[in-house]
């Protein structure tokens, strides 16, 4: 996350498709845990439905580099990590929602397991469904099961992931610029599914930290 951003932040897709993983937990600062994890327990023992609209859209007002600064550089199965995470597909989404809605409609389409359902946006997805979606993810880690709304992000992503593989499977003979793209960004969504997949469990055992 090196580019200066403004804000609110609008990134380009190259951001995301150059997306790594977070560092090894043992070389990450002490910081970024204790903060996720004061921010989660504060709200989530006081669901204030104020207090959570407005960490709901502190992206919108603050730029997604703001939540980066406390948690990019976490593990990606670490509780700072999910939250990074699941900040930076919602602001993806509401960046662009009607390519988002194009491309997990494509998925949700293509797809024969439960993740549609999972995921749980209205079939068919437009851009207003999809960004409703990534509210209520989001909105699900303060006052839901944070373990069902980390499934549900995990979900999302293995639609957009299956989403954009087909898209590039149909843009190989058009655009092989394009296709390679489209191929990284479903490896990065693919990535980022099992990341949460894993943080879900995780938490359900206890050892989310």
């Amino acid at each position: 996350m090196a580019e200066d951003f403004h804000k609110p932040t609008l990134f380009a897709g190259s951001t995301f498709e150059a997306f790594q993983g977070g560092d090894d937990p043992a070389h990450i600062s002490r910081l970024a845990h204790d903060t996720a994890a004061a921010l989660l327990s504060r709200v989530r023992a006081d669901p204030d439905a104020g207090v959570i609209d407005r960490l709901i859209a502190y992206t919108d007002v603050n730029g997604i580099d703001a939540i980066a600064e406390l948690w990019s550089r976490s593990s990606a199965r670490s509780l700072p990590g999910a939250l990074w995470r699941i900040y930076l597909l919602r602001a993806l989404t509401r960046q662009d929602p009607e390519q988002s809605s194009f491309i997990y409609q494509r998925g949700a389409d293509l797809s024969l397991t439960i993740d549609p359902v999972v995921a749980g946006a209205p079939n068919p997805t437009g851009p207003e469904e999809i960004t409703a979606l990534a509210d209520q993810i989001l909105r699900g880690l303060f006052e839901g099961d944070f373990a069902v709304a980390l499934d549900r992000a995990a979900a999302f992503c293995r639609l957009m992931s299956s989403g954009c593989a087909s898209l590039a499977d149909d843009a190989e003979t058009t655009s092989a610029e394009r296709a390679t793209a489209l191929t990284t960004r479903a490896l990065r969504f693919h990535s980022i599914a099992a990341d949460l997949t894993a943080c879900a469990r995780l938490w359900r055992s206890g050892s989310l930290d």
